[in-house]
């Protein structure tokens, strides 16, 4: 990781560090100095701050004290508790914070007080790579004790150091008041974060939906994603204590996901019994779940000493308890979910195909230019936004896609750090598209996000056979940022912008003719179709051809009544040619012809369903079925 981390700010740690050695001095950040600056922005901290080194605050420092811990962590004066359950959860994994706290055994206080340079590095994913940040290791302190984020022993500092190295890619420490535990997550993973809203949802209230949230949490967990929730708080309620020991506004860390084996003994084994619990930590370390599976319920007395022993229930005030999954479906009303996506080719679990786009809602003086459309509530500039096409290859296929703006936190000190509400909508287009929609009258909405002023906007969508165009905006036009699109799907979907307006004029243009009109054609599907296979039915698909260009739709199988859903866009050098539809059965020797239509000359624009005869070749007056044309346009190609 070290070697394709960015140096942020260009410090580069190893020579930093040689030459620290090389000097005889300790490491001091001209970067993020201990200033002022680099504490707020706004609010000052209660007290006189002295930044002491960790030699200063412990006679026996370290970067870990009996290796790393979620129960290591307590919050300190920041309301960043969201950073804190992000930290938890980071301590869980430990493929993760090897990747975070990079080189931890050489960055470790060494035995050799000559050897330490009092300077650390952290990766952080910012924005699609690895980013390295180096701190030193002065650390704000009031009354000589740690202010912020501190560990539990008072010689162990990686969280501090790790905090304060986070609060430097955000410009202070006060920009970390207030954030989202799956934000900070994907800084510490590259993960793709999903937020669900538990209260809207609603899970607690129908089973099927709740066993099927469950399912996935437990997939998750168990693929090594990161789980984080909280209570939706009024200003006034900002981490107010409920009466069943839960608090408001508070980010609080999943650490394990499980199903619990009820019973005791072989009794146990045979009845396998057993109930969805969740188990949760609070930041603060303190302050605890009181109802049912809590630390001391007696829920816990139809678990046999094995399994609880696995468990490692212990009856303490430590800030970690177990829940029934229902009650924590009925109480926290939003989760994030942060899904490592898998890759790896060389892996036995699912893998992905992933495409990482970056973009930009920009403005231009020429309007067909601009990139700044905003929602579709603004149907005159909304397809000016950025356009993106992918494909779906199987019948039926899983699509994960994550919009991501950049992070606003270090804008914060200068009155800017609210993120832009962002969303954006999926549309079904012409599987040979591969110029820019210039209207919607012949697309389909398959499916828009919700806009919210949230750092990510995540779908996770099962999209049938066909080409997809993905079009990210703000909510309001006109309003400028920049963005990551990232496309998760099960096979190649060849995900890529789309930039260009028309086919292009070029050299041999004058030669081989220029389109003058563009046409769609929207197959929706044929109806009593007479030709049969052996089995008495049929395995149609349908082929659209215009001017030596086709179109073929996904075969449907067994049905003398197939709906095709199928688009096909052309542009046409020669309007007066035919586009021709023709309809056949699949087999697995030699494919048998079931009838045609031949739609002559220029189209004219229809909104309305054409129902045309199929007839077939050389037999004009046999009409074996129909076929529905949804929406034929035919449009000057100059109007684009």
């Amino acid at each position: 990781m070290a070697s394709t981390a960015t140096p942020y700010k260009n410090q580069r740690y190893s020579e930093l560090k040689k030459k620290c050695q090389e000097d005889k001095k300790l490491f001091e950040n001209t970067e993020f100095p201990v200033t002022n600056a680099s504490l707020f922005y706004k609010k000052p901290p209660p007290g006189k701050v002295d930044w002491k080194r960790p030699g200063e605050i412990s006679s026996e420092p370290h970067l870990f004290v009996d290796g790393i811990s979620s129960d290591d962590l307590n919050q300190g004066l920041l309301g960043n508790c969201w950073f804190v359950a992000a930290c938890s959860c980071l301590a869980l994994k430990p493929d993760l914070w090897h990747k975070v706290i990079p080189h931890w055994k050489e960055q470790e206080w060494d035995k050799n007080a000559e050897n330490y340079a009092g300077i650390f590095h952290f990766h952080f994913w910012v924005f699609g790579e690895w980013v390295d940040v180096v701190v030193d290791d002065r650390l704000p302190t009031i009354n000589g004790e740690l202010i912020f984020c501190h560990s539990k022993a008072n010689n162990e500092f990686w969280s501090a150091l790790l905090e304060k190295a986070y609060a430097k890619l955000s410009g202070c420490y006060e920009s970390l008041d207030g954030g989202n535990t799956g934000d900070a997550v994907v800084d510490f993973s590259g993960a793709v974060a999903e937020a669900i809203n538990l209260e809207h949802e609603a899970f607690y209230k129908d089973q099927t939906k709740m066993d099927g949230l469950f399912e996935d949490l437990l997939k998750v967990w168990d693929r090594d994603g990161i789980i984080s929730c909280s209570i939706k708080a009024s200003p006034n309620e900002i981490e107010a204590r409920m009466a069943c020991g839960l608090v408001k506004g508070h980010a609080y860390s999943v650490t394990a996901v499980k199903k619990v084996r009820l019973g005791h003994g072989l009794i146990a084994y045979f009845q396998n019994e057993t109930i969805p619990l969740i188990r949760m930590r609070n930041p603060w370390g303190t302050i605890e779940w009181k109802g049912a599976w809590s630390d001391s319920s007696p829920e816990w007395e139809k678990v046999g000493s094995k399994e609880r022993s696995n468990l490692g229930i212990t009856v303490k005030d430590d800030g970690e308890f177990w829940m029934a999954f229902t009650d924590w479906c009925k109480y926290f009303t939003d989760a994030d979910i942060c899904r490592l996506i898998n890759t790896s080719l060389l892996s036995m679990d699912k893998t992905w195909q992933e495409v990482m786009l970056f973009g930009s809602w920009t403005k231009d003086a020429e309007p067909l230019n601009n990139r700044c459309g905003g929602c579709m509530n603004n149907k005159q500039t909304f397809l000016q936004n950025p356009q993106y096409l992918f494909n779906v290859s199987k019948e039926i296929d899983e699509v994960l896609i994550s919009l991501q703006q950049k992070d606003m936190k270090i804008h914060k000190r200068i009155g800017q750090g609210e993120n832009l509400t962002i969303g954006m909508a999926i549309f079904k287009v012409e599987l040979n598209r591969k110029y820019r929609l210039h209207d919607l009258i012949t697309q389909t909405v398959v499916q828009t996000s919700t806009y919210i002023n949230a750092r990510t906007v995540f779908m996770r969508v099962k999209f049938p056979k066909g080409r997809y165009i993905i079009i990210p905006s703000t909510f309001q036009p006109q309003v400028l940022g920049d963005f990551m699109l990232r496309v998760y799907s099960g096979e190649d979907s060849g995900c890529r912008e789309l930039t260009e307006h028309k086919p292009r004029t070029r050299c041999w243009t004058p030669f081989t003719g220029y389109p003058q009109v563009v046409s769609q054609v929207y197959i929706h599907g044929a109806e009593g179709l007479q030709n049969q296979d052996s089995t008495g039915g049929a395995d149609p698909y349908v082929i659209v051809s215009c001017e030596g260009g086709s179109v073929r739709s996904s075969i449907k199988a067994d049905t003398l009544d197939p709906v095709f859903d199928t688009r096909a866009i052309f542009y046409r050098k020669k309007p007066m040619k035919p586009i021709t539809v023709e309809v056949w059965n699949s087999n697995a020797v030699k494919d048998q012809f079931m009838g045609q239509v031949v739609l002559k000359g220029s189209i004219k624009d229809s909104s309305e369903a054409q129902r045309l005869s199929l007839r077939k070749r050389g037999l004009s007056d046999e009409m074996p079925g129909f076929i529905t044309l949804r929406i034929v346009t035919s449009t000057e190609l100059t109007s684009m």
